[in-house]
């Protein structure tokens, strides 16, 4: 499978390059933006490991696991009405939507305009038919480790998905494909790679950066030139 280019990084250097990103952050989406504008007319490659500096980095916490799409099965388990083990094909068969946005990762380095398709969370969770008593869902990856959380009103959301293609292409290895999760109002911590089950819970479990100190509720900020907050 060909993947896009882009720089692998680890679990110990993501957690390094926290202090740099925050510096990312801070300086807000004009600095962002000016180095993604660098980035494209650097023959070097150096500045893709700059937060900001444009490129996509893939992160990872326990490898990077590979399913083809025949392979592929999500779960929707939980407190919901009919739990659904969905094939790849379920899922491309359900309405597609598209959404464009830039993706802002925590440590400071955002891609702009990433075209995304997939289909709406909720109508996943319509068609397993969530229980009055669930309030939350979290998601597990087939790497074995990741796990993240929503709150039920976070998840039905317009613009949280479960997506499939990526600029008109389909999700590679490196990705997070064949499927991921897309929470696009928020950092990309919340952006689940290798999706495999989406569970109806009564209540937030907090998840894998979650429980290593990141805010559970990740909303991308004003200093990012966004405020995706809902009122």
């Amino acid at each position: 499978m060909a993947h896009e280019p882009g720089t692998p990084i680890g679990r110990r250097l993501f957690l390094g390059l926290l202090g740099l990103g925050a510096v990312g952050i801070a300086t807000g989406s004009s600095i962002s933006n000016a180095l993604q504008r660098l980035a494209k007319n650097d023959p070097t490659g150096l500045s893709a490991i700059l937060p900001g500096g444009g490129g996509w980095r893939y992160y990872q916490v326990n490898g990077y696991p590979k399913r083809s799409r025949s392979e592929y099965r999500l779960r929707v388990a939980g407190l919901v009405d009919t739990p659904l083990t969905l094939t790849y094909e379920d899922l491309t068969s359900l309405p597609p939507i598209k959404v464009t946005r830039d993706f802002q990762c925590v440590t400071g380095w955002r891609v702009l305009g990433v075209k995304w398709q997939g289909v709406l969370l909720r109508d996943v969770l319509d068609r397993a038919g969530v229980q009055p008593e669930g309030g939350a869902i979290r998601f597990t990856s087939f790497d074995g480790a990741y796990t993240e959380s929503l709150t039920m009103k976070q998840a039905r959301r317009d613009d949280v998905l479960v997506a499939y293609q990526l600029d008109g292409k389909n999700i590679s290895t490196d990705h997070g494909g064949p499927v991921r999760l897309v929470v696009l109002p928020m950092y990309g911590y919340k952006n689940t790679k290798w999706l495999e089950t989406i569970e109806v819970t009564r209540a937030v479990v907090p998840g894998y950066w979650e429980e290593r100190g990141y805010e559970v509720d990740a909303w991308v900020g004003a200093s990012n030139g966004r405020n995706d907050e809902p009122t």
